[in-house]
């Protein structure tokens, strides 16, 4: 039995939406596409189950739509009036549906809507053989995060509705989708020598938002790395990904039961995508998409799928009410990754990761400056593209809010309060402020913890931009980060004759490194160009096949302008399509030598996931390009 979205919205708390979600509430969403690989496009049709909330009768609905071709509209089978309005950036084109009569509140209507996608699909990356790891079929994914979801269906692209899916999937390739598999079947015998094609159908009984809509096919292998867990990816990457992943899946469901509760999406699974994936992860339920650059071959960037797991509580069962709150989906989702490495590994893990977040969260605010709206734990997105304002900010600023509330009540009482709170808004979507009323109310009754929650200056928190204040973390495991760096340092400025060897990283794990290049990008002076060519060699930097490390240590070369790292920098450009990596190095690239930066990038835009690509292109060619 499907379980209940949020039952009645009163007001629409999305300005990223066109929809009148706040008359119509969509609870059922089926998709019947076919996959056409030549065209590139998705055909087919959608039924929306939309239940009507307004008292008097409605006979107008309006959905999101960006770049579809929509062909026919029917309710109950019989054709009804609709029309594509005007475009408004970047939100679309609404979709207007006339109804023939009109709908009391409470009734419920099936809305069939024929349709195909198009080439500006934002949502959909198509890749020719010669861009996967085999070169022998075509392969294609979705990435509908955040108002890309109306690129492929109309729908109420808002993550302040959730519906329950069923998904029907044609394609001469294996496919997957963010529900459970329920089989496969109807085979048809293919055209001009290509392959015969099957339709793959998945079921989704948690209500979930528009977001989380997520389909890819490819030649897929897959292999249990534990009792509920299964990776996929391509079949010659298989054993290497198992490896990867295999022992520690377990012990991440167990540490994230243990934190919140039982985990709701029955089975989890790893799809690893191809190298253009522009993400480190994403969290649609079942099927976590993954970047290829946390198979590392050595086991050192996994916690990326601790993090993917956590929002199976946090982002999945409960949601963010729009992207103008979007730290309660990533905030949290951060603070319990880093409770499960704590979990794990030990507490000291947990402040080790939170001081490379501090850093990234440093570089965030310093690229957008410190008063700048989008620096703030609650930002105004209205008329604005949500992806502008994709950061490390939310994820690192909200962790802070949380780690602060944590030691302010005391971690037992607050322990209590985590599954309060993702009990409390299982199968919904919250904002801030329902945070915050969630929070005093559930220490009303503890005099202590609430005279503590007194003192929180909760508008400073919410609406400051910048920084917020910094905790004191535990360093036992970055001293010798830092020592090191020191002799580094010491050995720029003449002080020292300090001669690196292999030796000086011994024992350390990924993470280590990581802290001691950050460490060596904030020098007052950057190295020397020989100095960064014997750092790559004494260390295996230049020949490691952990991008954390090899983009920091370019990061490095390209701040202190050493010709060497140029061309080794546009080359891991060619293979990697994470914008965490990519937005960076071309931005550092750029001011070193444009013209490389400008050629890296027309020879490989078309090997980029298209979110990535247009923002690459405004980060080099200017916020219109």
């Amino acid at each position: 039995m499907a379980t209940t979205a949020n039952v009645t919205i009163n007001a629409p708390r999305d300005p990223n939406t066109l929809s009148n979600y706040n008359a119509w509430l969509t609870r059922h969403t089926k998709a019947n596409f076919e996959i056409d690989f030549v065209k590139k496009i998705l055909r087919g049709n959608v039924v929306l189950s939309l239940e009507s909330l307004t008292e008097r009768e409605s006979k107008e609905i309006v959905l999101d739509t960006s770049y579809l071709d929509i062909q026919d509209v029917q309710v109950a089978g019989i054709q009804v009036a609709w029309d594509t309005k005007k475009w408004t950036e970047p939100y679309g084109s609404p979709l207007t549906i006339s109804l023939n009569e009109g709908v009391g509140q409470g009734e419920s209507i099936d809305v069939d809507i024929t349709l195909s996608t198009t080439e500006q699909c934002t949502a959909l990356q198509w890749m020719e053989p010669e861009q996967t790891s085999n070169k022998k079929h075509p392969y294609m994914f979705s990435q509908c995060q955040a108002i890309h979801a109306r690129s492929v269906y109309p729908c109420q692209d808002t993550p302040d509705v959730k519906s329950t899916f069923e998904f029907n999937i044609r394609s001469r390739l294996p496919v997957l989708a963010s529900g459970l598999a329920t089989g496969s079947k109807d085979f048809a015998p293919g055209k001009n020598g290509e392959s015969g094609t099957l339709v793959y159908s998945f079921k989704q009984d948690v209500p979930m938002p528009s977001y989380l809509f997520a389909i890819a096919s490819g030649d897929l292998a897959s292999a249990s790395i534990g009792p509920r867990s299964v990776v996929w990816t391509g079949p010659e990457e298989l054993v290497g990904c198992k490896w990867e992943f295999e022992g520690d899946m377990d012990k991440f469901l167990e540490a994230a039961e243990s934190i919140v509760y039982p985990y709701a999406w029955g089975t989890y699974n790893v799809l690893v995508l191809p190298a253009s994936f522009p993400y480190g992860g994403m969290e649609n339920p079942i099927y976590t998409f993954a970047t290829p650059t946390i198979v590392s071959g050595d086991k050192q960037n996994i916690d990326v799928i601790a993090h993917e797991l956590s929002h199976s509580w946090s982002g999945n069962l409960v949601s963010n009410a729009s992207w103008e709150h979007f730290w309660l989906n990533e905030g949290w989702t951060t603070y319990l990754e880093r409770r499960i490495q704590a979990y794990i590994h030990g507490e000291p893990h947990r402040d080790f990761s939170a001081v490379i977040g501090w850093k990234a969260l440093t570089d965030s605010i310093n690229d957008y400056g410190e008063d700048h709206e989008f620096t703030k734990l609650i930002v105004d997105l209205k008329g604005k593209d949500p992806d502008d304002a994709f950061s490390s900010i939310p994820y690192e600023k909200g962790f802070i809010f949380l780690y602060y509330l944590e030691k302010l009540i005391g971690k037992s009482k607050w322990d209590k309060f985590i599954p309060h709170y993702f009990q409390t808004w299982k199968y919904k979507s919250v904002d801030s402020y329902d945070f915050k009323a969630t929070l005093l109310d559930f220490f009303a009754s503890d005099k202590a913890a609430a005279a503590k929650l007194d003192e929180v200056d909760w508008d400073s928190w919410f609406y400051k931009p910048g920084f917020p204040p910094k905790p004191e973390f535990d360093d036992t495991l970055i001293k010798s980060c830092l020592e090191l760096a020191d002799k580094w340092e010491s050995r720029s400025t003449g002080k020292t004759d300090f001669t690196p060897a292999a030796t000086d990283i011994k024992g350390w794990v990924g993470n280590q490194s990581v802290v001691f290049l950050e460490r060596v990008q904030l020098f007052p002076k950057p190295l020397k160009a020989g100095d960064i060519e014997l750092m790559g060699q004494a260390y295996s930097y230049d020949k490691s096949q952990n991008a954390e490390l090899v983009s920091r240590y370019y990061g490095i070369g390209l701040q202190a302008k050493a010709e060497a790292v140029y061309q080794p920098t546009a080359d891991f450009l060619g293979r990697v399509g994470r914008m965490k990596f990519v937005r960076p190095l071309y931005k550092m690239l750029n001011a070193c030598d444009r013209k490389l930066a400008i050629a890296t990038f027309e020879k490989n835009k078309n090997f980029y996931h298209p979110i990535c690509r247009s923002m690459v292109e405004k980060d080099l060619f200017g916020k219109d390009a």
